[in-house]
């Protein structure tokens, strides 16, 4: 990308939009578009097709979206599709339309089958059935796999989706109905140890085990992917060479994120009381559901075009924690 370029952020002050606008701030780009809820409804059709037909974006990093944990995701199952949806068909129609050069689609890790071999290989795409708790959402997600892949076949388009594992950092969402589960826990911790609380609740059996990247890796994967060469860029879009061999095989455009280590519930708390400075108990709500049993990513492909995330997930934990006191307390 060109200095100069016109960069759209979609979603620019959710996690991870916050942490490419760091990214490329950082790096020295100096035209980037952001609009908030207020400023642009992406849920709106006609507002995105005005946004897109007046700033003429030339790349863009889709990552607005509807997101939380499992409590939101199952009790808000028509907010989560219906919202994805729109949100995803607006603006990718409306880069197409307005000739966008490269398009970054954010999806999401609970797209691949609940019960997916481990690690996860991006051609597991539609193998199995979805995790239940996370439907509504996955199905939006791979909606807008599936329009990236056709409009690249349709009309010759560059747009990539990636696939991060659980995401986690600055700006993160801590409100306990609809979060992830990492700042759930850093905020039930926190609190905790300020009121002298002897035990914190755990949702699920702490079994189940997860992969965690922080936001800031994130984004720094997601603008190495829009910069590389155009025919590394173009092996992702076309795994198999081409277009028609592409399509044959089922090979989608689509690129795992992640670090290809996981963790346990159970110890994933245990290190989170540690980074918070908790000496109480846990213990577990069994009533709670776990999801999915385990989500471990395959970044064979990330890895082989010469990125990995560096971050220790204590250290990631640590720098978290030091965001939500100076932002939450």
């Amino acid at each position: 990308m060109d200095k100069n370029a016109k960069i759209y952020i979609a979603g620019h002050n959710g996690l991870i939009g916050s942490a490419l606008a760091r990214n490329l701030k950082a790096k020295g780009y100096l035209n980037l578009l952001t609009r908030t809820h207020a400023e642009l409804d992406l849920t709106d059709q006609k507002a995105t097709e005005a946004f897109f037909a007046a700033e003429k974006p030339d790349y863009v990093f889709l990552a607005a979206a509807k997101v939380g944990g499992i409590y939101a995701n199952n009790t808000y199952r028509a907010d989560f599709i219906r919202d994805n949806l729109t949100i995803q068909t607006n603006v990718i129609h409306e880069a197409h339309r307005n000739k966008v050069q490269r398009l970054i689609f954010l999806a999401s890790s609970s797209i691949y089958p609940a019960l997916s071999p481990q690690p996860i290989k991006e051609e597991y795409l539609l193998t199995g059935p979805l995790e239940p708790t996370t439907q509504p959402y996955a199905l939006a997600k791979i909606a807008g796999i599936e329009m990236c892949w056709s409009y690249n076949r349709q009309y010759g388009a560059q747009y990539l989706a990636v696939i991060p594992t659980n995401l986690y950092g600055p700006g993160d969402n801590y409100d306990l109905n609809t979060s992830h589960v990492i700042p759930a826990l850093i905020r039930k911790y926190h609190e905790a140890k300020v009121n002298g609380a002897p035990t914190v609740t755990v949702w699920g059996t702490g079994t189940s085990r997860r992969e965690f990247i922080y936001s800031e890796d994130m984004a720094e994967a997601c603008v190495f992917l829009m910069n590389l060469r155009d025919d590394d860029y173009s092996r992702l879009l076309w795994p198999a060479g081409t277009p028609l061999e592409s399509t044959a095989l089922g090979l989608a455009p689509l690129i795992n994120i992640g670090v290809g280590e996981d963790i346990t519930i159970r110890e994933l708390a245990e290190m989170i009381g540690k980074v918070v400075g908790y000496s109480g108990r846990m213990e577990f709500d069994r009533t709670k559901p776990d999801g999915a049993s385990r989500r471990l990513m395959d970044i064979s492909r990330l890895s082989s075009l010469g990125f990995r995330s560096t971050l220790g997930l204590e250290e990631g934990l640590t720098r978290a924690y030091a965001n939500f006191r100076a932002t939450k307390c």
